[in-house]
């Protein structure tokens, strides 16, 4: 019998939302500047001032490391381009892999956990992206962060799959599909240098994973030897 108090969408953990939403919200009023419903006629630059404010920019860190001098404005891109897209589809893909992996991570690991492994993989990905020789293209879009999450549930099937001494090597299939259209797409449309970023946060996301996931490498250790 269907249970009738059952939720309409399944509950997710707090910790997705506190994440999700500030994407959501930033898209929805660029989204709404952008079609002439907010802001007058400021409305339609207000993304553009946006990836200015908060976009990451490998040229401006490495002056900031040669000065010595990191002004919190500009220290906190290397974040804050997670939060801030270059159209509504950008945004939405990232909110749907954001709300899908961070369910199955945040369900499992604790909401420190999830925050480490979000900010780590956008950090990691801003650095990466930055070492690319002669690279001076802005980074934005929270795709290293949420492949993060795409490490952190790679990590517990992981696990999983290798406590049954089934071939573990399966729980990297999701991420060498996602590389795999990343890379048709780029060659189609001519995407950029993203896939570093990318790939450095999904790598960030997985090694975290040994260290914040309940019980850390000991569980990893437990379970292995339990085959």
């Amino acid at each position: 019998m269907q249970d009738r108090n059952a939720p309409p969408l399944n509950p997710l953990p707090a910790i997705i939302w506190i994440l999700a939403l500030p994407i959501i919200a930033m898209e929805v009023v660029l989204a709404l500047g952008g079609a002439g419903l907010a802001g007058g006629a400021d409305g339609a630059g207000w993304r553009l001032e946006a990836l200015e404010r908060f976009a990451f920019s490998p040229p401006l860190m490495q002056a900031m490391m040669e000065r010595g001098d990191y002004p919190l404005r500009h220290l906190m891109r290397v974040v804050s381009y997670v939060f801030v897209h270059g159209n509504t589809t950008h945004a939405l893909f990232v909110v749907v892999i954001l709300l899908a992996l961070g369910k199955m991570v945040g369900e499992v690991f604790r909401w420190w956990a999830v925050v480490v492994v979000f900010l780590g993989a956008a950090v990691a990905g801003a650095f990466a992206f930055m070492l690319v020789p002669g690279n001076a293209a802005p980074l934005f879009g929270g795709y290293p962060a949420v492949y993060g999450l795409i490490g952190g549930f790679t990590f517990l099937l992981w696990v999983n799959l290798a406590a049954v001494g089934a071939n573990k090597y399966r729980a990297f299939s999701l991420i060498g599909f996602l590389l795999g259209i990343q890379l048709v797409f780029g060659v189609i449309f001519g995407g950029g240098l993203e896939w570093v970023a990318d790939l450095a946060g999904f790598a960030t996301g997985f090694l975290l994973s040994f260290v914040v996931s309940p019980g850390g490498w000991g569980r990893v250790l437990a379970k292995m030897r339990q085959r």
